[in-house]
């Protein structure tokens, strides 16, 4: 079986998702040590079509993807039979897991680039956090607005970026199809809100989405060398809140 999260072509750690997976793998190992169970039970809030939720189940634990689309939970279910595992798959939206499944059901709680597309990012951060057993973890990945200003700038779109900066959902115009993006004290102060304690924050895609693809594409070993350079990164108190997506821990 291939390392979670590295690419199926290349066996080479995937580099939008290495830092994440990075986090998610020392959350799972610590809350196996902390609940002395190898199969934990995950709850994927807007997983689509599994690309966290089929190599978690894939890892032997029990997933649960909640999402409002059809089409993309037909998908996953296409990809988990495809690996050889089950996810439970839910049709519903994030507000709403409070109804779909118990309170206290969940040790883990995966809510990536879904605060940025919710009505009401406070409430379904509370329904996410609600599901959590105590010592639960929930992982939230959202959009960066600093990022939004800096690719705009590199596209030459400067006015935009200035809007963005001065914009409070950190939007650079009409045309966004960002709703909204969240800052690492934002993040920190929902997480606060939902009553769970925010743990260190990383960031994701500091680099990646500004080196050309053809610098991937034509030089032997490069990949791996933007992931390494991404995973060295993430932490780092000045390059971790320019990337393009932020990732944080929020405990019960």
């Amino acid at each position: 079986m291939r390392a979670v999260g590295t690419s199926r072509q290349t066996g080479t750690p995937a580099v939008r998702t290495a830092v994440v997976w990075d986090v998610l793998r020392a959350v799972l190992a610590e809350l196996s040590s902390v609940t002395g169970r190898d199969r934990l039970d995950i709850v994927d809030a807007g997983g689509g079509t599994g690309g966290f939720a089929v190599p978690l189940a894939e890892l032997g634990h029990a997933v649960t993807v909640v999402d409002p689309s059809p089409d993309s939970l037909a998908a996953l279910e296409r990809r988990a039979a495809e690996a050889g595992v089950g996810v439970r798959a839910l049709q519903g939206d994030a507000a709403d897991l409070g109804d779909l499944l118990p309170a206290g059901s969940a040790d883990l709680v995966l809510c990536h680039s879904v605060l940025e597309y919710v009505e009401d990012p406070a409430g379904a951060l509370a329904a996410m956090g609600g599901l959590l057993r105590a010592g639960g973890v929930i992982s939230v990945l959202a959009a960066n607005p600093v990022a939004a200003a800096l690719h705009r700038s590199v596209a030459g779109r400067f006015d935009e970026a200035r809007e963005v900066l001065g914009d409070p959902e950190g939007r650079w115009g009409d045309r966004d199809p960002t709703p909204r993006r969240f800052t690492r004290e934002a993040l920190s102060g929902l997480l606060t809100g939902a009553g769970l304690t925010p743990g260190d924050a990383h960031g994701v895609r500091i680099f990646a989405d500004l080196v050309p693809s053809r610098l991937l594409d034509g030089e032997p070993g490069a990949a791996r060398a933007l992931v390494a350079l991404e995973q060295a990164a993430a932490a780092h108190p000045v390059l971790r809140d320019i990337a393009t997506q932020l990732h944080i821990l929020g405990h019960r």
